[in-house]
């Protein structure tokens, strides 16, 4: 916004008048003043600090009122003194010293850089300096903590969600399509408050900048129980976190696990935890996405990737345990015996009243973070071989990333026209659905164990074309009909008579453009296929 060329461009101005100046002084609206006072400040602040060093600057500033307070300033104190401050947040909640303690402990391999698709031209134009953080992350931060039991009270159900496979909202998601994103421009975390805290606490671990809340929808953590007995309950858990990995000067690195699931067994008061587990599913070809800034603005260039990430999880050492030992008559005694070995625990065996299998509550909380997932998606060669008993066309797509997890490139189409309820009826009425990475096919295609199989993936891969690709397939793998993501969202953000009627029409049934087009385009894959499905 530049500065107005007179006096007289001020609209709604009161007149008043200055002896000591030769023109009257109007008064603009609130929001004009303010916004000029910002372009002034942000100006002055770009001459005194430069492109970097406001850069650096704004990344500190979380609410963008160009002056740092002490908390915001606290990450650089901390850099520079090496002496970490305890917050006032993580003591909301007063532990009891003499409560018990859990023994967690990490186990890390970092990502395989070969598994990265810019190695393949040994990183041509990548700067050393953007990947250091990556590269320099070779173990974990904390190979071993200890946590009070008390702490995993967070992973406890509310009173209204005490049904299996019911899931809840640990820590909520606060984006969706309509919000937007959270800017990639940070380098530190923002301070955890509440149930956030012992997730922090864990991942930290790790790393120690872990984001809790992710910069892209979901975020967040969802949990159901998967069983229950009773004194006891089994929690599943999905968490959405992220890490940011450089420190300045260099610009943000984050880096981004598909997710990070599994369970706690914890007494229904939270005194015990009988075990815990956490970890990045490491089952898919590709799990982590990678993204880093290459200026320093939130409108810089920004280079993607993804990669595989062997092993990240923690795990209790055992149950938890009393950090104070008393007696029967509730004397303090020695945690070790006369010969000088830890005292042994024996615990009770828990005999479960209700239970659920791990795969159904794993399912239970990816729909809760995935709505589009109420319509199963089956593995790649087991679609094919349901359609082909069932009569049914294949609706697969297939992209450089998972679809079901942070590390895809499908955002925007899972949030939008898949989750769309006329989508999710048409799908399971008349398709099989199946997502695909682009790396696990071109594997498949090199496979001659199974040429049915291999001539599956060719088909597919002959249609694909970055980033995603959407196919209508008869259940012998011919594709007949495709639509590039890409071309997908440049023609819903067209008006409807910019669009040629011979691709796709659009309906006046449905106001959002994206769910009609894919509502049409999933109606003439049925057409086109009726010659040669059987009836």
């Amino acid at each position: 916004m530049g500065e107005p060329e007179s006096a007289a461009e001020w609209q709604g101005g009161s007149g008043l008048s200055d002896p000591l100046l030769p023109f009257p002084i109007l008064s603009p609206p609130l929001p004009s003043i303010l916004m000029l006072s910002f372009c002034l400040c942000f100006e002055t602040a770009l001459k005194a600090l430069g492109n970097e060093g406001l850069f650096l600057f704004s990344s500190l500033d979380t609410n963008n009122d160009l002056y740092l307070s002490p908390e915001e300033f606290k990450p650089i104190a901390e850099k520079l003194t090496g002496v970490t401050s305890v917050s006032e947040y993580e003591e909301e909640e007063t532990l009891d010293p003499s409560g018990e303690m859990l023994s967690v402990a990490a186990k890390f391999q970092p990502l395989l850089m070969e598994t990265m698709t810019k190695s393949k031209d040994g990183f041509l134009g990548i700067s050393h300096v953007a990947l250091s953080g990556l590269q320099n992350w070779t173990a974990p931060a904390a190979p071993v903590n200890m946590m009070f039991a008390r702490q995993f009270k967070a992973f406890l159900p509310p009173k209204n969600k005490l049904e299996l496979g019911d899931p809840w909202w640990i820590i909520p998601s606060e984006l969706n399509i309509f919000t937007g994103y959270l800017s990639n421009n940070r380098f530190y975390p923002p301070a955890p408050k509440g149930k956030e805290i012992i997730i922090h606490k864990l991942l930290s671990m790790f790393h120690p900048r872990p984001f809790v809340k992710t910069r892209f929808a979901p975020q967040g953590a969802v949990a159901c129980i998967q069983a229950s007995s009773e004194f006891y309950y089994t929690i599943a858990f999905r968490i959405h976190a992220e890490f940011q990995l450089n420190e300045p000067p260099d610009f943000p690195f984050w880096f981004s696990p598909g997710q990070f699931t599994g369970h706690v067994i914890l007494s229904k008061d939270s005194s015990h935890v009988r075990e815990f587990k956490l970890f990045v599913p490491n089952n898919r070809s590709l799990n982590v996405d990678m993204e880093w800034l290459y200026g320093a603005s939130e409108s810089s260039n920004m280079e993607v990737d993804i990669g595989y990430l062997p092993q990240m999880e923690l795990e209790s050492m055992g149950p938890s345990i009393p950090s104070v030992i008393h007696d029967e008559n509730g004397n303090v005694i020695d945690s070790r015996d006369p010969t000088g070995e830890p005292i042994q625990f024996v615990f009770e065996e828990i005999t479960w009243q209700q239970k659920i299998a791990w795969e159904e509550a794993a399912q239970k909380l990816e729909v809760a973070m995935y709505p589009f997932k109420k319509v199963s998606y089956l593995p790649f060669t087991q679609a094919f071989e349901r359609a082909k008993a069932e009569n049914k066309l294949v609706h697969s797509i297939l992209l450089w990333g998972a679809l079901d997890d942070q590390s895809c490139s499908g955002r925007t189409l899972r949030e939008t026209v898949l989750e769309s309820s006329p989508i999710l009826a048409l799908l399971n009425e008349s398709f099989v659905s199946s997502w695909s990475l682009v790396k696990e096919l071109e594997d498949l295609q090199t496979k001659r164990e199974n040429e049915f199989y291999r001539k599956l993936a060719e088909l597919h891969l002959e249609k694909y074309n970055f980033p995603v690709e959407m196919m209508i397939c008869l259940p012998n793998g011919t594709v007949i009909h495709h639509i590039n993501a890409n071309y997908f969202l440049d023609i819903t953000s067209m008006k409807p008579e910019e669009v040629e009627s011979s691709v796709f029409s659009f309906s006046t049934n449905f106001e959002d453009p994206s769910t009609a087009t894919y509502l049409q385009f999933l109606k003439e894959g049925l057409r086109r296929a009726k010659p040669f499905l059987q009836t």
